[in-house]
């Protein structure tokens, strides 16, 4: 076997398990998991009837690059939502199986390791950069998010050096777990870096219609790429998804669009990869990329029970003001969070994710301690994240458990 596996570190969930094993919730509470970002809203009724109606097609085999019709109902979508000049449905535009799988992909078809291959993350971050990068024999480069810095990566703190060793880069904004918007003068920042450095800068924007400000979108790197003049969208790629947005993550529907340079040569890894969209499902993606009505109603449901849980949670966690996603990500009483998420489970029947999970230590400058102030220190540490994804009663229901055990602390 590829002995790279042995480099890959145990899921987080599977770490949650085991701090879990052999402890005993209240027999009298149901449980609620706050844990997984599974959307438990309604999925989008238009898009299963599409995959329904379309039923006789999984007896054809797709084409990787997609339907036209998909193809240009993405591109029209990307064009409105970030006010692009002309996303091209033909060349910078390409459907996935959903932003984890493309993701994974990529970095196996885009790294060269005939010479130095970092892959630079957030820190905490989507556990797929770092498993992706060290499968295709590629170094992570930890960015550490913290709160004195917005939960951002502190791109300056990188030295040079560091910066020449970078092959791609990885965002996520919204972030998960903090929530954290990144700024268009952010994005234009790193694409001025790798105009310096040479590197690709792959966004992960799988969260970035959650947001609770209707008059504020968070903005993303091809929309910074157009605000500069750049509409070949130059090392630059976006990943995108039905899981949040409509609430579909059993669909395995989103896509990847940017730099035609890059997404030829990706197109060409998947068709040996053999993970082509089935038709019947990109015919229910091209009904949900086309209705923005059902989008604004599942943004009206989170902010319902954002505003519920944070007049609960307030008053007892410290968490930064949640901008979009759907996680609130704050610091536990106490600072240990694994204990923390132990008491929960075994006083409240509720289900947290140790922050320290979702994070690495840092290590030496040499391998991109941007912006950290404690040596070694895992920026997770000390914070549990909680994913907000069930119905408004289970979630508020959840956050009163969560106060009342933090209450009888006191």
């Amino acid at each position: 076997m590829n002995p790279d596996l042995d480099a890959l570190k145990p899921y987080p969930f599977e770490r949650l398990a085991a701090l879990k094993a052999g402890l005993t919730p209240p027999a009298g509470l149901a449980h609620i998991p706050l844990t997984i970002g599974e959307p438990q809203h309604a999925p989008y009724p238009a898009a299963l009837e599409a995959l329904h109606a379309h039923q006789a097609d999984f007896a054809r085999y797709p084409a990787t690059a997609g339907l036209p019709e998909l193809r240009t109902a993405i591109a029209g979508w990307a064009n409105r939502r970030f006010a692009l000049a002309g996303l091209d449905p033909e060349a910078q535009v390409l459907p996935v199986n959903g932003t984890r799988e493309a993701i994974f992909a990529f970095v196996q078809a885009a790294l060269d390791r005939t010479r130095p291959a970092r892959v630079a993350m957030p820190n905490p971050f989507y556990q797929i950069y770092e498993g992706a990068t060290l499968l295709a024999g590629g170094e992570p480069l930890y960015l550490d998010c913290r709160a004195e810095n917005g939960f951002r990566a502190d791109l300056d703190a990188v030295p040079a050096a560091t910066w020449r060793e970078v092959q791609v880069v990885f965002l996520c904004s919204p972030g998960n777990p903090t929530g954290a918007v990144t700024p268009l003068d952010d994005f234009k920042r790193l694409i001025a870096l790798a105009d310096e450095h040479d590197f690709i800068i792959a966004s992960d924007e799988c969260y970035s219609e959650l947001y609770l400000d209707e008059a504020a979108p968070p903005p993303g790197l091809l929309e910074a790429c157009a605000a500069l003049g750049r509409h070949d969208y130059r090392r630059c790629l976006v990943f995108h998804s039905l899981s949040k947005r409509s609430n579909l993550p059993g669909l395995r529907s989103g896509f990847v669009a940017g730099d035609a340079a890059l997404i030829a040569p990706f197109r060409r890894y998947r068709t040996y990869h053999g993970c082509a969209m089935a038709l019947p499902v990109q015919h229910a993606a091209i009904a949900a990329w086309n209705d923005e009505a059902h989008v604004r109603a599942n943004r009206d449901a989170y902010r319902e029970k954002f505003a519920a849980v944070t007049e609960i949670l307030a008053p007892v966690l410290d968490f930064p003001t949640p901008e979009a996603s759907f996680y609130l990500w704050p610091a536990v009483p106490g600072g240990d969070d694994e204990a923390f998420a132990r008491e929960l489970f075994t006083r409240a029947h509720v289900s947290v994710l140790p922050g320290s999970y979702m994070g690495r230590p840092a290590t030496d400058d040499r391998m991109g301690r941007a912006g950290t102030g404690d040596s070694g220190a895992n920026p997770g540490r000390g914070r549990v994240r909680l994913a907000l994804v069930a119905e408004v009663e289970a979630t508020v229901e959840a956050a009163r458990r969560i106060r009342d055990v933090i209450e009888r602390r006191l």
